[in-house]
């Protein structure tokens, strides 16, 4: 036969699996009027594990996998079916309306906000660009800019999330994972470092260098200058500033924004030190409670998936299906567990579509957890 004559026959299959997918489709509507009336949930994981088994018992051996993953599917076509037909929406995508019905339609200019870190710190910037009359508080750590936002000491919190250069800042992701919050806002703040020390040191003199981790892995090439110099990480860049001044040594060194060196007095001996010249971290702003300021277009979700042979890939299907553009995709391993990773997506969607709600529906109804951290425009 030629292959004309087996594309044929492929294309009569697919009409007799479009009619009776159909067929399968408006009895499902009619299960779910049944629901309605007797007030049963739409979701049955007891019979649908039922019905997967005697597919896989129907099938021939080489291809039960093949119709297992096919009619899960369809199952979850059917499912979310019943739930438009019913008008069912989580708990969650009803916080999510609930959102956007209170939050104002203006993000505010003045706020008491948490920063990590001490003044000139990259945080700062980030922080005077969110909000034009801040008032700031400076923690020691990451780990104190969320405690002040579960605390209720402030309403919002600054905090660097990825560098273009250095990746993710792990640090932040996994706290993530132990507090609750919800990102309003976020941005992308252009990173130029120098090498500031006190005035007169030389740099053929320079025997320690201090600064932030993600600060000394964006400047990884510029620091083979100094082979002699032993490198000391600090909690920020601006910290580094600090020490370095207060210490009064001439062979010690900080790399830091160009600002900090006007703050503590020292000299910059080298600028735009960074490996890449495009070098960019994004930082989110934080709050307690839930608010979806107008032209949210993007959000980050945490998931955590069963384990087991195509879960992920179950989460993926969906956001394919809907049309959503994944724009960031982490894993982190989760605490007190064997191998099993939490999920962070960053997606772009309008938080306005009937997409948007189906996604979110579904996608509680595919994971083990869900944490939504918000929708937010970024500015």
């Amino acid at each position: 036969m030629d292959i004309s004559n087996y594309r044929n026959e492929i294309d009569e299959i697919d009409q007799e699996l479009i009619k009776d997918l159909d067929r399968r489709m408006r009895v499902s509507e009619k299960i779910a009027e049944w629901k309605k009336e007797n007030d049963v949930k739409v979701y049955d994981p007891v019979r649908e594990r039922e019905l997967l088994d005697k597919i896989v018992d129907a099938s021939s051996p080489d291809l039960a996998y093949y119709n297992k993953v096919l009619f899960r599917t369809i199952m979850e076509m059917s499912r979310e079916h019943q739930m438009t037909i019913l008008h069912q929406e989580s708990a969650l995508a009803a916080d999510i309306r609930h959102a956007l019905d209170v939050t104002p339609n203006v993000f505010p200019e003045q706020a008491v906000v948490a920063c990590q870190g001490v003044p000139g710190a990259y945080s700062q910037e980030a922080c005077d660009r969110f909000f034009k009359m801040p008032k700031i508080m400076y923690m020691k750590n990451f780990r104190g800019v969320f405690a002040a936002i579960q605390g209720g000491l402030c309403r919002y919190g600054i905090l660097p999330i990825e560098n273009s250069t250095a990746g993710s800042v792990n640090q932040v992701y996994d706290l993530m994972m132990e507090y609750n919050f919800h990102i309003v806002r976020s941005m992308k703040v252009k990173i130029n470092h120098c090498l500031l020390a006190n005035p007169g040191t030389r740099k053929e003199d320079i025997r320690e260098i201090v600064s932030h981790e993600q600060a000394l892995a964006q400047c990884e090439e510029y620091l083979k200058n100094f082979p002699l110099a032993k490198i000391h990480v600090v909690e920020n860049t601006a910290e580094a500033a600090k020490m370095v001044s207060e210490s009064g040594r001439k062979d010690i060194a900080a790399i830091a924004s160009g600002a900090n060196g006007q703050n503590y007095s020292l000299e910059c001996l080298d600028e735009n030190i960074q490996d890449s010249g495009n070098n960019y971290t994004r930082f989110i702003c934080i709050t307690k409670d839930l608010e979806i300021y107008p032209g949210a277009n993007r959000t980050s979700i945490m998931l955590v998936t069963e384990h087991r042979p195509g879960a992920l890939y179950q989460v993926m299907a969906r956001f394919n299906a809907l049309g959503v553009n994944i724009l960031k995709l982490e894993s982190r391993p989760r605490a007190d567990t064997e191998f099993e990773f939490m999920f962070y997506f960053d997606i772009e969607q309008s938080v306005y579509s009937e997409e948007f709600v189906q996604m979110i529906s579904q996608l509680e109804d595919c994971c083990q957890n869900v944490r939504y951290l918000g929708s937010y425009q970024e500015v």
